[in-house]
């Protein structure tokens, strides 16, 4: 407490000293628009900011009202030095702070986390423009698209444009040049109708580029203006009775018209609309944005800000519509955010609906980022999930000194009561959690009478010959339930099946918990709080609730025990499968094999029948 407080006093008269220092620069800022930067004693820009006035901005940091803050208390306690730049305007100021903070990454400032990775359509610069997509925005003068979150969305609007437009895909250098002293020959794609052969003369760079211009205006999102264009190009070549022309292009209508349908959400008049809306978080935001034009959304993105200085909400959405703008070239002229900002944007309207179809854009755009932060969660919680299961693996290992690392363990128990229904549980952990899908139970088929030893060693031998015969993976440990006299049988089935050297396995005792090994007298004491402990009784508990569960099914009548157990090729699923159909042996007997055959197939139907026939069964 102590230790707090001196370092607050200390604080407080460092800002105070600070203060002092830049009375000076602070009196001469201007009351001017601009972006202002500090310094540390290393010359490092450490913060920048923008301002609508600089000379309020700037005395804001040295202001006893901000002294609760210690963030800030630190950083201001670092400047050695201010320095300032005034623009013309706000907007001005905004796109300033944007590139510096992106040039210089200051320590102290929020961080945008980039989105190379997300993928983007390329109309590439050259004569005869490829279209393709790509996660690299290079800067080549090519147009590129995006950034789109969903690499689907990038293959729906790649096909729709291959439906419209033949174009090329190859990569030859297609100058004029070229193409006049015939150095290239057509290939299959322009056999098979996909492209018009520009290589070889066939298509001119005009007709090229007025089909590339048509895509642009569909990435773009103008689908509207573009169906009209070609109504009023159809109805040009009826005219001239060029019918074959008007019905290519009325199938291009009909092809954008079914896009355009399936892509609506909101009122067709919402044109050329920005959206966005923001999240706040404990160390980040999340801010979403929609681009909207004639009802449909044509692109959709969602950022992600690092917080480094507490600040506020209204604060990180104007500096992510700046740069969402900014990145993506958007022109809309009208913004819906979830509440006022601080902010002017030359000719810029910015709508905060209260109901109506924007209200339902900005709800989307709301739901997108609940989604996002979700999928973020489950993402860091699996990651954290693996981590933590990997470390308590290695400790396993080690501390049960085994070959490799134990991702695969399973657990054997016997359960009975005073000999009857004797059934065995085995239970399958991966990566340190149960793998339900593969628990198995079993019926002691070989032995007579209360024997858990003769019993394990039967269920051991069943679960690993099944496991070998079928090809599938082995397990690192086998843990039985019980002491040496359990894990001895269970050896054995491992002897037999020639397992013992590449399976690890061992026995834990419930009185006192030791762990024993193969063929040493002498117990392991594991510390009542090692973790290694913790998941071996974890698993030895599942694995004998398991086989509890099972026995009291079993005695209850779920599980029928009956003479039919004793047919050979009839399991015990088909024996499940028909009790629980016609409840009783005797409905079952008076069935033709017809209607077993129905039920349980042919081969399985006539073994029952066979046996009805030969035996006394009543």
């Amino acid at each position: 407490m102590f230790q707090n407080l001196s370092l607050q006093l200390f604080l407080l008269k460092m800002k105070d000293s600070q203060k002092d220092k830049f009375a000076s620069i602070i009196s001469v800022l201007p009351d001017s628009p601009g972006v202002y930067q500090f310094f540390n004693q290393l010359n490092e820009i450490i913060y920048v900011g923008k301002a609508k006035n600089l000379k309020k901005r700037v005395s804001s940091y040295f202001s006893k009202d901000r002294y609760e803050n210690n963030k800030l208390k630190v950083l201001v306690s670092k400047i050695d030095r201010i320095e300032y730049i005034v623009v013309e305007s706000e907007s001005d100021a905004f796109l300033l702070e944007n590139n510096f903070i992106k040039k210089h990454q200051p320590r102290y400032n929020i961080l945008l986390k980039d989105d190379k990775t997300f993928p983007w359509i390329c109309i590439k610069n050259e004569t005869f423009p490829r279209v393709f997509y790509t996660r690299t925005v290079i800067n080549d003068g090519s147009k590129y698209f995006g950034p789109y979150t969903s690499v689907y969305m990038v293959k729906v609007l790649l096909d729709l444009v291959k439906q419209l437009y033949p174009l090329r895909n190859c990569n030859l250098n297609l100058s004029e040049k070229n193409i006049k002293q015939n150095k290239f020959k057509s290939c299959l794609e322009y056999h098979i109708g996909n492209c018009k052969a520009p290589c070889i003369g066939l298509q001119s760079s005009e007709n090229y580029l007025h089909s590339i211009d048509q895509i642009k205006q569909i990435l773009k999102g103008d689908i509207h203006k573009l169906i009209i264009y070609l109504n009023e190009l159809m109805q040009e070549q009826s005219l001239k009775f060029k019918f074959e022309e008007a019905q290519l292009i009325k199938n291009k209508i009909e092809v954008l018209e079914k896009y355009k349908s399936k892509s609506t959400i909101v009122n067709p008049s919402l044109t050329n609309v920005d959206v966005f809306s923001i999240l706040d978080d404990k160390n980040s935001a999340y801010v979403n944005f929609l681009k909207v034009m004639d009802g449909i959304i044509v692109q959709a993105h969602t950022l992600e800000i690092k917080k480094k200085l507490d600040e506020s909400v209204s604060d990180m959405l104007i500096m992510a519509i700046i740069e969402i703008r900014n990145r993506l070239s958007s022109e809309s002229k009208e913004i819906i955010v979830p509440f006022q900002i601080d902010l002017e944007l030359n000719h810029i309207k910015f709508t905060v609906p209260q109901k109506g179809d924007k209200k339902a854009l900005l709800d989307l755009s709301e739901r997108n980022l609940k989604y996002y932060r979700l999928e973020k969660q489950k993402k860091s919680e699996k990651k954290k999930e693996k981590h933590s299961s990997k470390r308590i693996l290695e400790i396993i290992k080690k501390d049960l000194n085994l070959k490799s690392i134990p991702e695969h363990i399973e657990c054997f128990d016997n359960s009975n009561i005073q000999g009857s229904n004797p059934v065995a549980a085995c239970v399958v952990f991966k990566n340190a959690k149960p793998s339900i899908k593969d628990y198995r139970h079993y019926n002691i088929k070989t032995v007579d009478g209360p024997n858990d030893f003769a019993s394990m060693e039967e269920v051991v031998f069943r679960r690993y010959k099944r496991l070998i015969d079928e090809g599938k993976s082995l397990p690192q440990l086998i843990v039985i339930d019980g002491g040496k006299g359990q894990l001895n049988a269970a050896l054995k089935s491992l002897v037999k099946l020639e397992l013992k050297e590449s399976v690890s396995i061992i026995g834990i005792a419930k009185r006192l918990e030791e762990i024993f090994f193969p063929n040493d007298p002498v117990p392991l004491y594991l510390d009542k709080n090692s973790e290694s402990l913790k998941v071996i009784q974890q698993i030895r508990n599942e694995a004998h609730r398991f086989g509890i569960k099972f026995h009291r099914n079993k005695r209850s009548g779920n599980f029928i025990k009956s003479e039919l157990e004793d047919i050979p090729g009839i399991g015990e699923k088909t024996i499940e499968q028909i009790l629980t159909k016609y409840k009783t042996i005797k409905k079952i007997r008076s069935l033709s094999q017809d209607e077993l055959s129905s039920e349980i197939g042919r081969i399985k139907s006539k073994l029952l029948i066979e046996y009805f026939n030969n035996s006394k069964f009543i």
